[in-house]
């Protein structure tokens, strides 16, 4: 059985609020997001791209040194 909806403030409000009976155990599977969704994210993160200035060159393969001060990886 496929019930649809949309997450309002945190809860899951069915499009037929009657398709399910009370306390039926539910498992909620997200849809793929739309092509239009995923190509407006990808445009805002390309628009920080390139703009890191001044950053160790070593970022990339020892990102948990910098961010979680671990010790740095050989």
């Amino acid at each position: 059985m496929t019930c649809k909806g949309r997450v309002t403030n945190g809860v899951v409000v069915l499009e037929d609020p009657k398709a399910l009976p009370e306390g039926a155990a539910v498992r909620i599977e997200l849809e793929r997001p739309s092509a239009r969704a995923v190509r407006s994210l990808r445009a805002m993160l390309l628009r920080h791209a390139g703009k890191g200035r001044r950053l160790p060159p070593d970022l990339a393969a020892q990102h948990d040194h910098y961010i979680h001060g671990v010790a740095k990886r050989k």
